[in-house]
């Protein structure tokens, strides 16, 4: 970041009930929104308003109206999807159309990258249109899973539809907002131009998730929803477990070294199939639908690790946080993108990691410095620890768990736009440079629909012996809102007094204090008295209603099975601290 200092249900039983139910339901969704449209085009007296000179509004653009009303951006809403749509007035196939031009947009945005390329004169320039180029396949990726996730609609999933959604929806928003951040600290015309071209699809990500935030809101008020979640809560909540897990899964993850069978063993004394990690990945099976465990052995190994997007259900066991540890030492102070100095990179969904630690040793003199970079969607992290100084570990997109771990580092050392939840992990804050300030949390959450969070639980937030002495000179503070919609909640956590009084640091001025939602919950500890903590509209008093919101299980809509299956120490709710 920046210096700037499903199927349809196999269950048997209820099978009829629940079409029948579905068939009522769409229609009356469809019913619904077409109802709102036809409103919204009358004046007072209830004639319809007339266009120029065009005649009555058509039922399309009634519709397509309709679905445009909850987004923040409705003229390039509805000039998008009228002119895509066709004379469809299906509100599902409206959203698809728009998750396609958004897609399409940001395709045209790689193919516009070598007009971006010509204008990067500046070294650093060049290597963010390599980055923007990834990023944005990336966003189209997760526009794609929407399009798709969409098109199988089952109402009586409501909740799990609407969560994947909304998470691959804020991920498509999050990399083409990474794209830009890209071009920060560069020089010439390249990012201005990359920002223009961007501009109507990062319009179109916005409205997209403005769109699924609207079909809990219009079918919530249906009556027969109320029994396709019921039906929901009993056939798909209760113990369903992703075709991910298995029992091996299960074993491996309570297993010790001496037990485990892997699929692959990666060992520096030769005494695995492979010296390195990065020699083990290439055995993943393509279109991986199992577990694929690779067991590391106690070692240091130099190396950058990339588990790429096709990647997926890989497992990575250690022989724990202070034997297997995977190093770097790659560094924006000399000349590499933020992301892409990222020692190890998790990005094909479904990765857990056990026992091993992640570090980058550039050490605080050099800026940004990642030592974990994490955007595989329902990953897992258990028992590690990620080490470093500015930028340790960045949460980048999707959904996340971290367990028992430890995370150290000086400036921003958590940062980045995914749905993070931590519990039971142990933030420790470093010796920084000399003119620097510390802080723990940077959120990256640019958008008021994004589903993102950085939240702790049962957290402790300490200080590293080195620290202590010149923890007045170098203050600590909690975070501060990287992004407009900045957000992070610490409940239940332990704070030592190496926090400042006002918790909450601005991030250049007044940027972001009235949009960003700081809130701290029943923490402990000599750091966690609110009494004079920063005054500004963003920081919250929560109640204890609303910080339910922000526990794992309903934080992550109630789709936690990946979590409760892994045999990963899981607490969905408040913890008994």
């Amino acid at each position: 970041m920046s210096n700037g200092y499903d199927r349809v249900s196999g269950q048997r039983g209820r099978g009829k009930l629940k079409y029948v139910i579905a068939g009522v339901a769409g229609l009356m969704l469809v019913a619904c929104i077409i109802g709102v449209a036809v409103q919204s085009s009358k004046g007072g007296d209830g004639k319809s308003n007339q266009g120029q000179g065009s005649g009555q509004v058509s039922q399309s653009m009634k519709a397509v109206q309709a679905i445009c009303q909850p987004t923040d951006y409705r003229e390039t809403c509805v000039n998008a999807l009228s002119a895509a749509a066709g004379n469809t007035t299906d509100p599902k196939e409206l959203m698809r159309t728009g998750f396609q031009v958004a897609t399409d947009r940001i395709r045209g945005a790689i193919k516009n990258s070598s007009v971006v390329r010509e204008l990067a004169k500046d070294p650093m320039a060049q290597k963010a249109v390599d980055v923007c180029e990834a990023l944005l396949n990336s966003s189209i990726d997760d526009l794609q899973m929407s399009f798709e996730r969409l098109g199988a609609f089952d109402i009586t999933k409501l909740d799990q539809y609407t969560a994947d959604l909304n998470v691959w929806l804020s991920g498509a928003y999050t990399f083409q907002e990474s794209c830009l951040d890209a071009f920060e600290n560069t020089t010439g015309d390249a990012g201005e131009k990359m920002k223009q071209i961007l501009k109507t699809s990062r319009e179109l990500t916005s409205n997209a998730m403005a769109m699924v935030s609207q079909i809990s809101t219009i079918v919530g008020s249906l009556n027969v929803s109320a029994i396709g979640r019921r039906l929901m809560s009993e056939d798909t909540r209760n113990g369903e477990i992703p075709n991910w897990v298995d029992n091996r899964g299960r074993m491996l993850l309570a297993a010790t070294p001496a037990n485990i069978k892997p699929d692959v063993i990666v060992a520096k004394d030769g005494s695995g199939k492979y010296k390195t990690i990065g020699e083990a990945l290439k055995d993943v099976p393509p279109k991986n639908t199992k577990n694929f465990v690779i067991y590391i052995k106690e070692g240091v190994y130099a190396e950058r690790v990339l588990v790429d997007k096709n990647m997926a259900n890989v497992m990575m066991i250690g022989d724990g946080p202070k034997k297997t540890i995977v190093t770097g030492h790659l560094n924006f102070v000399d000349g590499v993108q933020t992301s892409a100095t990222a020692t190890f990179t998790a990005m094909g969904p479904n990765f857990i990691a056990k026992d091993m630690a992640f570090e980058n040793t550039a050490g605080a003199i050099k800026h940004q410095a990642v030592a974990l970079r994490v955007q595989s969607d329902k990953s897992i992290f258990y028992n590690c620890e990620m080490n470093g100084y500015q930028d340790t570990l960045y949460t980048h997109a999707h959904r996340q768990f971290y367990r028992d771990c430890t995370i150290s580092g000086t400036i921003d050392f958590i940062f980045g736009d995914a749905l993070a939840v931590l519990q039971n992990c142990k933030m420790i804050v470093r010796k920084p440079m000399e003119n620097q300030q510390c802080i723990v949390t940077a959120s990256g959450r640019g958008e008021r629909h994004s589903a993102s969070a950085i939240v702790f639980m049962n957290a402790t937030i300490t200080g590293d012996p080195e620290y202590i002495p010149v923890m007045d000179q170098n203050p600590a503070y909690l975070g501060r809102p990287w992004k407009n919609y900045s957000r992070t909640i610490i409940m239940q956590s332990d704070i030592d007094n190496i926090i400042q009084p006002q918790g909450w640091l601005p991030w250049a001025g007044s940027l972001y204090l009235n949009t960003c939602f700081y809130a701290e919950y029943q923490n402990r500890g000599p750091g966690s008295d609110t009494s004079k903590r920063a005054t500004w509209k963003g920081v919250k008093k929560i109640s204890p209603q609303h910080i339910l919101d922000f526990t794992p299980k309903i934080f992550f809509k109630g789709d936690d099975a990946w979590i409760t299956a892994s045999g990963v120490p899981y607490s969905p709710g408040l913890m008994k601290v």
